[in-house]
């Protein structure tokens, strides 16, 4: 049976690993690629392509296409659903942290989502079969985070999650407003639900940092 893949990665060698791991995968798939590097490169390919693809493998960080608002792999996602509607869509990343990770969770519905350091050559092949069946994998560590942070993390709304996901990043409190398109007061009130939810009587944007690596949000 022929396969069509397309694999979206920023590392050549992860796709050829990915290439020839499943192409000695036991079910007779016979695996067809085409490859994108960057979010410009797979956007162009999702956008403009005649070709029918029965997966999409998609790796989270990935160079930006800032002119189309396209940070990350993940804002690709609704792209691949309304171009090429009747392909799977499969994201594997090398990030474990559990609110980036709960996000996409919770706004996309995957396929298959392998957190990379989960898996090996067999998970691989298994994954890919599962998903080519009609059927969702998740690696160990997304199945853990469903069981763990879903009813911690409801209590933390999009915007909520976001503030502790910027501030991680490195963005300062002041500079929130311009990413979360809110008032400085609104962030302000924002901010004083997360130290309460955290149990934060007083303290700075570390102390959220730190409390929420320590429950295992970031």
């Amino acid at each position: 049976m022929e396969v069509n893949v397309l694999m979206i990665d920023d590392h050549k060698l992860i796709i050829e690993g990915y290439k020839s791991i499943l192409s000695f995968n036991p079910y007779g798939y016979e695996i067809k690629t085409k490859q994108a590097l960057s979010c410009e490169s797979a956007y162009d390919i999702i956008t403009n392509t005649t070709d029918h693809f029965d997966l999409v493998t998609i790796d989270y960080t990935m160079p930006a296409y800032p002119e189309k608002g396209i940070q990350n792999g993940s804002d690709l996602i609704p792209i691949i659903k309304k171009h090429l509607p009747d392909s799977k869509i499969m994201m594997l990343t090398t990030h474990s942290e559990s609110l980036l990770l709960f996000n996409i969770l919770k706004h996309h519905n995957l396929d298959g989502f392998l957190v990379k350091s989960d898996f090996d050559a067999f998970d691989l092949t298994e994954a890919f079969h599962t998903v080519l069946q009609g059927k969702q994998y998740h690696s160990s560590t997304i199945k853990h985070l469903n069981k763990q942070l879903e009813e911690k993390v409801k209590l933390l709304d999009f915007y909520n999650r976001q503030i502790i996901l910027l501030l991680n990043r490195g963005i300062k409190t002041k500079n929130l407003p311009e990413y979360l398109h809110l008032s400085k007061s609104a962030v302000d009130k924002r901010k004083a639900f997360i130290k309460e939810f955290f149990d934060i009587e007083k303290g700075n944007d570390e102390d959220i940092l730190r409390e929420a690596r320590k429950q295992g949000f970031i």
